[in-house]
């Protein structure tokens, strides 16, 4: 009885020709084959179904190819008797198969057994007949008996039903109509998540879906998909695949080579029949928005998988190769890829295991894993590590020098003069000197904060940094209306409390604005990675400081007030240069022009400098270095410029131009 159950199965070798994996689905059953008859296919909506005839054995399955357009139908052995039969379901390759006696036969897989739709029922009478010794077993389950019965059905689990192209069609229309509706700001990054989802669920259609041919390409719109079937082989073999539709952006192509070693079949892969590789051209960047916005070439994003493997660490790298036009000097292309934040509702591009290599019409991306690609474009000023080195030094010794040069000036001015006339000037000068040190020693150990473990720490660091600046802009706003007050309103003129209401809005205003920003979200300041990237080779190194983690906020407060400041501070500089040279009929004129203009220049108005770091060239090289010393220096260049005016003041031999002066000096202006 062994040697005859041992021979029954052996032909079960032929259906596992491909290794040793369980089948998903198996029912087998005894058959009284009392006349010549048959194995008639069929396809079926969602059940699998076994009917038994004198005249036939008809199966019925939701995994016809081509949609039930045809039916199949298999002679059986001519000799009589009863036969042990059994049904296969592989779902990892998605094949049927019967066994029959001794006889294997693939179902539907075939075409020349293939019949016209409507002829397997043309007989005119069948005999039901019973199945005995039936059992069925589902992956996962145990195996269980049934009674003898003509016919069977079983419901197919949502995992194991197929996928038609329609179906795919139809999901690609919808992915692309809901990526052309705008996003709203405020629930952008939900909607970006639910579109994320949508096309996480077009890939499962994708890696399941029936094929006519070895590849097939799926949509014309913002999404297209390719899917290939790649032979498991021993030997190896590359695969390059270059992009289907023809494109007229930023963007002219890409070529993808998959490395060899992807396809290598080994001795513990040996049960794999074939290898799907999923490509997808996305050519709109809405479901990939990281909280910077940042911008990649095209708006094309590339999407390459390996359908039921993660592919990490390949030891040959897989190249991307985007064809573009030449791009700005000011823009250096970096090869990255999308990290999505498991605890957010959004993601970050990252460019972890890939290297970038440019040239000026293309850009190659080599990666050690498989994901979502895109080329980033990051606007960065060309300058070499020796110009950044020559500026973080000039900045660190700058700001030291400056706030060693604003406490002595902040001395100088308590102890000098007591005239009621100038005290007002006086302590608007020394407030203002004071938020020019607490930014300087802020931003010398910020850096060092950064690198601290405690991370409240660098909050409570990024918050304070964040106020001195504040403190410093509003300062500067102050001591420009206090010259225009003292040149253009009445000298000398007195008003109540006109101090304590300045130090109210140069100090309370920068805290309230943190404060708020603070209260909005605690991790609005703490630990910021400013990337520096090398336009040569696109590799990147962190500056990390305490400061502001939101570029929105950034932008918004901080380049908003300064412009505001910027703006006010020209308006009262034109008006005071207007107001003395209207005034001032007996000469030396040019002396209070330049005591003004000078102390309008260290009063913020250099600051302006950073908008031209967003040019490109000698020009935004030359604009940087003029802006770290100057502003590096601001304190220090206070006390030189105030020390100047004194001694011209004591100089002058003239007494109308001695009195002149002394009304712009920093004692008295």
């Amino acid at each position: 009885m062994k040697v005859l159950f041992l021979l029954l199965l052996s032909p079960l070798q032929g259906v596992r020709a491909t290794g040793h994996r369980e089948e998903d689905f198996r029912f087998c059953g005894d058959r009284n084959q009392t006349q010549e008859s048959s194995v008639i296919y069929k396809h079926s909506s969602a059940n699998i179904s076994i009917e038994n005839t004198a005249q036939a054995l008809i199966i019925k399955s939701p995994f016809l190819p081509n949609r039930g357009n045809s039916s199949y139908k298999y002679s059986l052995p001519l000799t009589l008797g009863r036969y042990r039969f059994c049904i296969y379901w592989f779902g990892f390759n998605r094949t049927l198969w019967l066994l029959y006696g001794k006889q294997s036969i693939p179902l539907g897989g075939d075409p020349a057994s293939s019949i016209p739709q409507g002829q397997e029922s043309q007989k005119t009478q069948r005999t039901t007949a019973y199945i005995f010794n039936v059992s069925y077993i589902i992956k996962g389950g145990k195996n269980t008996s049934l009674d003898a019965k003509a016919e069977y059905s079983f419901p197919a689990s949502p995992e194991s039903m197929p996928v038609w192209e329609q179906d795919v069609k139809e999901q690609l229309t919808d992915l692309d109509n809901l990526i052309a509706q705008p996003l709203a700001a405020a629930t952008g990054a939900t909607e970006q998540q639910r579109l994320r989802r949508k096309l996480g669920e077009l890939q499962k259609m994708l890696a399941k879906v029936e094929l006519e041919g070895h590849n097939q390409t799926f949509g014309e719109a913002t999404v297209h998909a390719t899917v290939l079937r790649v032979q498991p082989s021993r030997a190896p073999q590359h695969l390059t695949f270059a992009s289907q539709r023809e494109e007229s952006g930023e963007i002219q192509g890409f070529t993808v080579d998959l490395p060899s070693s992807l396809f290598m079949m080994g001795k513990e892969e040996e049960e794999v029949v074939e290898h799907r590789v999923l490509l997808m051209d996305i050519s709109r960047q809405t479901m990939f928005q990281d909280e910077n916005s940042s911008q990649v070439l095209g708006d094309k994003v590339v999407s390459i998988s390996l359908v039921d493997t993660v592919v990490a660490n390949l030891s040959d790298p897989v190249v991307l190769t985007f064809f573009h036009d030449q791009l700005p000097k000011n823009v250096t292309p970096l090869c990255v890829f999308w990290q999505e934040d498991s605890s957010a509702s959004s993601g970050s591009w990252d460019n972890y295991g890939c290297t970038t290599v440019t040239g000026s019409s293309q850009t190659e991306c080599r990666c050690n894993h498989l994901t979502y690609f895109a080329v980033l474009m990051v606007s960065s000023p060309e300058i070499t590590s020796v110009h950044r080195n020559n500026l973080s030094i000039i900045t660190y010794v700058g700001c030291l020098i400056s706030a060693l040069a604003s406490i002595c000036t902040i001395f100088f001015l308590y102890f000098r003069s007591k005239q009621r006339d100038q005290i007002t000037s006086m302590h608007i000068h020394m407030n203002l000197l004071f938020a020019i040190f607490l930014l300087d020693i802020t931003f010398l150990i910020s850096e060092h904060l950064a690198a601290s473990s405690s991370e409240a720490i660098c909050r409570a660091g990024g918050l304070f940094l964040h106020f001195s600046l504040l403190s410093c802009l509003t300062w500067m706003g102050i001591e420009g209306y206090n010259l225009y007050r003292l040149v253009i309103e009445v000298f000398n003129a007195y008003h109540d409390h006109f101090l304590l209401k300045l130090c109210l809005v140069g100090w309370g205003f920068p805290f309230l604005c943190v404060m708020l920003i603070f209260l909005a979200g605690w991790n609005n300041y703490g630990p910021f990675s400013v990337p520096i990237f090398e336009s040569i080779d696109g590799r990147s190194t962190d500056a990390t400081i305490c400061w502001i983690t939101s570029p929105l906020i950034h932008n918004t407060v901080n380049l908003g007030f300064f412009s505001l400041v910027f703006l006010f501070n020209s308006v009262m500089l034109g008006a005071m240069v207007r107001e003395i040279l209207r005034q001032n009929k007996k000469g030396h004129k040019l002396k209070h022009v330049l005591a003004l203009f000078g102390l309008s220049i260290l009063l913020g108005i250099p600051w302006a400098l950073i908008f031209f770091s967003f040019t490109s060239g000698v020009f935004c090289l030359v604009s940087l270095y003029i802006f770290t010393i100057i502003n590096s220096l601001q304190g220090f260049l206070i006390f030189l410029w105030y020390w100047t005016m004194v001694l011209q003041a004591r100089k002058s031999p003239d007494s109308q131009s001695s009195s002149d002066s002394a009304k712009l000096q920093p004692s008295s202006s």
